[in-house]
Parts: structure tokens; C-alpha cells; sequence
């Protein structure tokens, strides 16, 4: 993947990601169900400075979820697209970019599916991606690399 770029569904945002993302997961919670509208969300998870915004204006929207904690969705200030997410666990300095957003959604297939105890009956799951019933181990899971990548960015973001 080389500097694959996404944006909103009215065209006001383009943004960049300057490498690939660490790691993939497909969300069949019932709060992902909610604020995507879909069956499931695919989050690229990434460094936030990794994603370079080309044109257009962002704007943030804490959206409340069952744990209470929330959640800090970006978005395009023209159509509301929702482009990347910041969640509490994992702080500012990770994003959860929406694949759906990316130009080619099919460069970015999901690592594993969690909460699949809440997936819809009518969703199938492909018999060679491990899946989980709620979160998962990252670092089970994760490539060696990818759990470096994550650390420097959660360090640099409490720095920051």
C-alpha cells in the first residue's frame, strides 16, 4: 500500500495516509452498528500523524458510548462524513480511520472481526481471518512492528 488517500462523501475533504495502517479490525459491535448506520465498522487503525489532510476543514463531535468514556469522531465539516475516530483507551495519537472513507476500501481487509457476538445473522465471515467474540489480545495479534509503531505513538501523544 503507497500513500493511499480517502475523503467525505461530498468531496470538500482529501486526505493522505503516509504509511500503511498498523493494523485492521472489523467491528460488528452494536455501537459501531449505531454510528455507521452499517452492519459493522472497518477501522484502519493509524497514527493520527500519519494521516495527512490535504484540502477541506475537519470538525470533532464526541459521540457517548456505553462505557461512558465517549468518543472524539472527525468529520467533514461540509457533509459530516465520519472519517477517523479517537478512542479513550487508546488516546490522541491513534486513529481509527473509517476504510470505508479510503479511495480503495479493499486495500485495507480486515486482520480480525471483534464482537462478533453481536454481528448481524445475515453477516458471513470468512472462514481464514481469526474472530473474536468481543475485544481482542493486541498483543497477540498484532505484527511486531505494528505493537512498536503503537507504543512510540501512545508515548509521543502523552509528551505532546
Amino acid at each position: 500500500m503507497s500513500d493511499p488517500e480517502g475523503g467525505c462523501a461530498c468531496g470538500a475533504i482529501r486526505y493522505r495516509l503516509r504509511s500503511a495502517p498498523m493494523f485492521v479490525h472489523c467491528c460488528h459491535c452494536t455501537e459501531c452498528q449505531c454510528q455507521t448506520g452499517s452492519a459493522f465498522a472497518v477501522n484502519a487503525i493509524i497514527e493520527t500523524e500519519r494521516i495527512e489532510v490535504l484540502r477541506g476543514d475537519i470538525v470533532e463531535t464526541r459521540v457517548p458510548t456505553a462505557s461512558g468514556r465517549g468518543v472524539h469522531l472527525i468529520q467533514c465539516g461540509e457533509c459530516r462524513t465520519g472519517l477517523w475516530t479517537h478512542y479513550a483507551g487508546a488516546g490522541r495519537g491513534i486513529a481509527f480511520l473509517r476504510a470505508g472513507t479510503l479511495d480503495d476500501p479493499s486495500a485495507c481487509p480486515p486482520d480480525v472481526h471483534i464482537y462478533t457476538r453481536s454481528k448481524l445473522p445475515w453477516v458471513r465471515l470468512p472462514d481464514d481471518v481469526p474472530l473474536k467474540s468481543g475485544y481482542y489480545s493486541i498483543e497477540s495479534l498484532w505484527p511486531e512492528a505494528s505493537l512498536v509503531r503503537r507504543k512510540a505513538a501512545k508515548a509521543k501523544a502523552r509528551r505532546g
